[in-house]
């Protein structure tokens, strides 16, 4: 038996479809979408006023496993990235040890198996993530890497990343950089304006990114390779960024919510669950980020989900570890701070959270298109919510977040073709 989710608004930008359809469900696979599609013997869902999705994929998270499972596990993670309404999420290589060998990939596509969604493991550039020596990229690639990265840190030996990419160009798989000059924002807590000067807090200037974003794309397009640009924070950033896609550099980016809705400002006196890296930057930062997103300039909406233990977030803010919570939130942040305001369509949500982050992965994913996996995110528009971080599914509760009423939310999550998370009380989760 298989399902059909009826009646709702359908938007899948990769076949231009924005409009009210049924979605059948059989095998595990999209059969159809259309008007009136027969219910036949298939479990019938009602989807009226509700979107139904491409399921949506996180980019970028840190599932801490193996080796900080006290934060987060493959197990927690992918539930709570279902709970936000993510069929996939790609997971980050600094755990401990790094997935910087095949056996530690297959580790986790084994931890994957029992997993309320996808997971797409990032493999590490080098070995250890030391920046000194490559890490076997062509048998990462085969062992199921998506991508390559040493999130945390940009790869610092100029020589080193350019040979990186050609060997990641071989496997088709992109660069993914964390662009920060460690010597420029060595020391820095929050970025590097106004309001760390009232806290008295060490700064993180907006060139610690933006210089290595420079470096990356000169040798991308050197080297002809596919680069992808993290969690961007700054303006200058982005008009680099823009400006190479405009010379036919093979460059994405991505941004998180966190830098689309709140800036430097909202650090308030010492909020440990507001210190990330990149740091939250000003108000010309924020404007930029929004209307680079909107034109395109970038691609992807990822939400750097960055456990901690709730422990290591309660010490002082110059001692606390980098990193907030997204999993949970990004659908709601998004819808209210974005779409609803008008700043993004949502066409644009879905494929900045979809299709976009696909096509940079691989990943046979982010359409309703017939005989594609049946991975499926229906979100009501007019829910409206209260975070409460300490519902969380994650393990972690260090959100930006908590205590915000947010009107938007994911109902109902399907993997696969199997109901993995539900708020709608017909549906029974698999």
């Amino acid at each position: 038996m298989g399902l059909l989710i009826r009646g709702g608004r359908v938007i899948d930008p990769a076949q231009e479809l924005s409009e009210r359809a049924d979605v059948l469900i059989e095998g595990g696979r999209i059969a159809a979408v259309g008007v009136g599609i027969a219910a036949g013997r298939h479990e019938v869902i009602d989807a009226d006023g509700l979107l139904v999705v491409p399921g949506l994929i996180d980019m970028h998270v840190h599932l801490r496993d193996p080796g900080q499972t006290h934060k987060e596990d493959i197990l927690s993670g992918a539930t709570a990235a279902a709970s936000g309404g993510f069929t996939t999420v790609a997971c980050m290589p600094n755990t401990d040890p790094p997935l910087d060998h095949p056996v530690a990939l297959a580790y986790v596509r084994s931890r994957a198996e029992e997993a309320a969604c996808r997971i797409a493991p990032i493999a590490a550039i080098t070995r250890n993530r030391a920046g000194r020596e490559l890490a076997p990229l062509a048998a990462l690639a085969a062992a199921g890497a998506v991508a390559f990265s040493d999130d945390g840190a940009a790869v610092a030996d100029a020589g080193l990343l350019r040979l990186a990419m050609r060997y990641a160009t071989m496997t088709g798989r992109p660069i993914i950089e964390h662009c920060e000059d460690a010597a420029l924002s060595a020391g820095g807590v929050v970025h590097d304006g106004p309001h760390a000067a009232v806290l008295g807090l060490a700064g993180i200037p907006s060139e610690s990114e933006s210089v290595i974003v420079a470096r990356d794309l000169l040798i991308a397009e050197a080297v002809g390779a596919r680069l992808h640009i993290a969690h961007v924070s700054s303006a200058q950033s982005v008009r680099l960024i823009r400006e190479a896609k405009r010379r036919g550099v093979r460059v994405t980016a991505e941004v998180t919510p966190h830098h689309l809705v709140l800036t430097d400002t909202d650090v308030g006196e010492f909020d440990a669950d507001r210190k990330m890296n990149p740091p939250l930057r000003g108000e010309a930062d924020r404007a930029e980020l929004r209307e680079a997103l909107a034109d395109g300039t970038i691609d992807a909406i990822a939400t750097d989900h960055a456990p901690h233990a709730p422990e290591e977030k309660l010490v002082e803010f110059d001692r606390a570890p980098f990193g907030v919570i997204g999993l949970e939130t990004a659908v709601g942040v998004i819808l209210t701070h974005l779409v609803a305001p008008g700043l993004l369509s949502l066409d644009q949500m879905v494929r900045a959270m979809s299709w976009a982050p696909a096509r940079i992965l691989g990943l046979p994913a982010g359409t309703l298109a017939a005989g594609t996996p049946a991975d499926v995110t229906v979100i009501d528009p007019h829910r409206r919510w209260t975070v409460r971080a300490e519902a969380f599914a994650s393990r972690a509760r260090n959100t930006p977040f908590d205590g915000w009423t947010l009107t938007g939310k994911a109902v109902l999550t399907v993997v696969g073709g199997r109901p993995r998370y539900s708020e709608l009380p017909a549906v029974a989760i698999s």
